[in-house]
C-alpha cells in the first residue's frame, strides 16, 4: 500500500512529503495538507519508543479510506516503530484532495482519531529504558478483556 508506510526508524519527512505529494499530483488534486509529529523534549525523556500491531493499524487506516472514498480525497500515513529521539519525526499524515475544503475539514478529525484510536503503544525513553507512557495513552475500543 503506497499510502500506508511503517519504518523501523525515525521518519524522513522530506522523503514522505515528496512521495505523497507526487501521488497527489498524479491524481490532479489541488490540495495537499500534511502533519508531522516531532518528538519534543519534556520531563526527562531522551525520546519515545513505539510498538504497533500492524493488522489493527491497517484496519483503522482502511476504515478511514472507506469513509472518504466518495469525496475526491486520498489519505497518507507513516509511522515509526521502535525508538525515535528528541527532534526526530515519528508520525506523518497527509490528505490530498481535489479541492482544499474537503482536505481541511477532514484533517483535524483524522489526526485526533489517530491519537485516540490507532493501535500504537508509546513508551518514554529514559536512561536507556522503555517506560510505558500510561498517563498519555488512551484505552482502545475492543482491546483486551476489560474493555
Amino acid at each position: 500500500m503506497e499510502n500506508f508506510l511503517l519504518f523501523n526508524c525515525a521518519l524522513d519527512d522530506k522523503f514522505l512529503y515528496n512521495k505523497f505529494s507526487a501521488s497527489a499530483a498524479k491524481l490532479n488534486y489541488g490540495a495537499f495538507v500534511c502533519f508531522s509529529g516531532i518528538i519534543r523534549k519534556e520531563d526527562n525523556i531522551n525520546g519515545l519508543s513505539f510498538d504497533i500491531y500492524e493488522p489493527l493499524l491497517k484496519e483503522w487506516f482502511n476504515e478511514w479510506c472507506k469513509k472518504v472514498e466518495n469525496m475526491n480525497v486520498k489519505l497518507f500515513f507513516a509511522h515509526s516503530i521502535g525508538d525515535v529521539l528528541i527532534g526526530q519525526s515519528s508520525y506523518f499524515a497527509a490528505i490530498a484532495s481535489s479541492h482544499r475544503k474537503n482536505a481541511l475539514e477532514l484533517f483535524p478529525n483524522f489526526i485526533e482519531d489517530f491519537k485516540k484510536n490507532a493501535p500504537i503503544w508509546k513508551y518514554d525513553l529514559i536512561n536507556n529504558e522503555r517506560i510505558y507512557a500510561k498517563d498519555r495513552s488512551f484505552m482502545l475500543k475492543n482491546a483486551g478483556i476489560l474493555s
